[in-house]
């Protein structure tokens, strides 16, 4: 396993109040024959919406990660390729990501850019998905959302909204859809951000779906086992923010994984066959200077 992006570490901007974040996951499969699998699961070195940069600061594979072919999808994700032999496969990582101790922006003053001066490249995130039928509840959006002035003060009703009216807890699957979340009022993380794209799409608000992870820094620690996150981020006067209407607060210390159209696109596991996933383990936390990957880490487990 190699890392992205190290190369131009001399040429980013220093982090402003940096914190150092372990993170890493384990997951173990039962596979009755060989079987080609895709993972999207490796942060990289990258620039974070907060305009401050996301380092890795050491990495290092568990299991069969040590073996794996990586390619990088059109959305800039870095996608391990490996076929699991027959048995128990376990694939993972350790790492150590520097980013800033500060919690996610809050920008109420920003506009909204009118469709005919969006980027080309933030169209594709304006049309309805696989998991984002956001033609569905268009509707629905103009009428809560749309006499409401401004980019910002939109996306945040929009967050401000599902947080007050979707309870959070397990009763959706992985073919879920927004509608669906939305009528059902019950979400998850992914649910959350994909209502949360889906109304901004439909008020021409570009949305992408982000994975990650996220510690339990500067707040009352969540005594549930830890998972990998989910938020979106909305494209607002040339920059693409971070939202997040699980939480509806700002938080500190997102390590970035992945970002797409929606969960299709950054699904930490794809199966070409059949493995049934026996075991996850997921760790995010603060660390000190200090500590290395020499200790093994602590995390909430399933």
């Amino acid at each position: 396993m190699t890392q992205q992006g190290s190369a131009s570490r001399a040429e980013d901007s220093p982090i402003e109040r940096p914190v150092r974040v372990r993170a890493g996951f384990s997951l173990t499969f039962e596979v009755p024959y060989p079987t080609p699998m895709l993972f999207v699961v490796q942060p990289g070195d990258r620039l974070q919406p907060t305009g401050t940069r996301q380092r890795i600061i050491d990495a290092r594979a568990l299991g069969a990660a040590e073996n794996i072919h990586t390619y990088t999808d059109g959305h800039g994700n870095v996608v391990w390729r490996t076929v699991a032999q027959p048995g128990s496969f376990t694939i993972g990582h350790d790492l150590i990501a520097e980013v800033t101790r500060n919690p996610d922006p809050v920008l109420s003053h920003l506009k909204k850019t009118m469709v005919e001066h969006l980027p080309d490249e933030t169209i594709q995130y304006l049309l309805p998905s696989r998991y984002v039928d956001s033609d569905l509840i268009s509707a629905e959006a103009w009428d809560r959302f749309g006499h409401i002035s401004g980019g910002w003060a939109q996306v945040q009703a929009i967050n401000d909204f599902l947080f007050d009216e979707c309870t959070y807890g397990y009763g959706s699957n992985s073919s879920t859809s927004a509608k669906q979340a939305l009528d059902s009022r019950r979400a998850v993380c992914r649910d959350f951000a994909h209502m949360g794209i889906a109304f901004c799409r439909a008020l021409n608000i570009p949305a992408r779906y982000v994975c990650g992870y996220m510690p339990d820094i500067d707040i009352v620690p969540d005594p549930v086992p830890m998972d990998f996150h989910a938020w979106f981020e909305a494209f607002l006067d040339g920059q693409w923010r971070t939202f997040d209407a699980r939480h509806n607060k700002p938080r500190v210390g997102r390590v970035l994984i992945a970002q797409g159209r929606d969960a299709s696109d950054v699904a930490f596991s794809t199966t070409f066959g059949s493995a049934r996933l026996t075991h996850m383990k997921v760790w995010a936390d603060e660390t000190d200077l200090e500590n290395t990957l020499d200790i093994e880490p602590k995390p909430r487990i399933f």
